[in-house]
């Protein structure tokens, strides 16, 4: 069985037999001409016959090479169509990683308005605690909560992650809350979280020990927030999450005090792919989102003290 000569060889000729210029085929290929003339020879001397006759100041195809030359074209083309097909395929979904709240509270509801910028570009959502190595996947963005100096990929703040105890209104008028010691009369969802310990302990309280309640746990913020909504206890979430439902009254904030975590919310995507369209477009808009809501919403949290842990 014989075998296809150099994939190299056969490319220059094919760009050589394009142009009938060996100038021209090197200029295509960032190559030199003395590069293509030696290609070009090995190539002859691989199938046995020249391919080209070489003329003072052009090349022109021989018998051999007139009947060489259209299979190859014919070949280069589907090569050329089939990535033009993948590349316009990969830059039309956007995939994205990310957390259950930060989908259903933040990304979701306001995905409509990425669409209408960019109706060209379908988002795929993949919902998901695991770390992701986005140089080993096919995810073109992740969003997590963290330090943002992940190696190997470009980071962008989007928001601080904030704490702060919310309830329904009917659960908070069955108690007389008037110092943050009286939420311990409350149940309380969740109450390992260590965010529980932070916030007690930045209220004054750093002794406050839960555990002796039910361990209950719901999984992500987006449920502990719809069952402190429901009259099911006290949830700890971040505010930022829930600003209609905090306006609207559905959830109450019973003291102004909001810890601010050491880890915030990222977008990062790998550094070999920051020049991609549609990440670019994906991550223009977003910190464009974040902006204009920070102006709107971060003015109406209440006080602020930093925690670490």
């Amino acid at each position: 069985m014989s075998r296809l000569p150099p994939m190299s060889a056969i490319r220059v000729f094919e760009a050589a037999a394009r142009h009938q210029s060996f100038t021209r085929a090197a200029e295509e290929l960032g190559m030199t001409q003395a590069a293509v003339s030696y290609q070009i020879k090995m190539l002859e001397d691989r199938v046995g016959a020249p391919l080209f006759t070489r003329l003072p100041r052009q090349v022109v195809l021989t018998a051999k090479g007139r009947q060489l030359a259209p299979a190859v074209t014919e070949a280069f083309e589907a090569l050329r169509d089939a990535f033009d097909g993948l590349e316009e395929a990969v830059q039309s979904v956007l995939s994205i990683t990310t957390l259950t709240t930060f989908a259903s509270a933040w990304l979701v509801p306001r995905l409509g308005r990425f669409q209408q910028l960019h109706p060209n570009i379908a988002v795929q959502i993949d919902i998901s605690t695991q770390v992701i190595d986005l140089a080993k996947s096919d995810f073109d963005i992740a969003i997590r909560s963290g330090t943002g100096d992940w190696p190997g990929v470009e980071t962008h703040l989007l928001f601080p992650n904030q704490f702060t105890p919310v309830c329904s209104p009917d659960l908070i008028r069955t108690v007389d809350l008037r110092e943050p010691a009286d939420l311990l009369k409350l149940p309380i969802l969740t109450p390992s979280d260590p965010w529980w310990r932070d916030w007690f302990s930045a209220a004054g309280l750093p002794d406050v020990d839960l555990s002796d309640r039910p361990d209950n746990s719901l999984g992500a913020q987006q449920f502990e927030g719809m069952a402190a909504m429901a009259g099911q206890g006290l949830a700890m979430v971040n505010p930022y999450f829930f600003p209609n439902d905090l306006a609207a009254g559905r959830l109450v904030q019973p003291f102004d005090l909001v810890v601010t975590a050491d880890r915030s919310y990222w977008l990062a995507y790998p550094k070999a792919r920051r020049r991609s369209a549609k990440i670019q477009a994906f991550r223009d808009w977003a910190l464009s989102e974040v902006a204009g809501d920070l102006e709107k919403a971060m003015p109406q949290i209440g006080g602020v003290a930093a925690a670490g842990g």
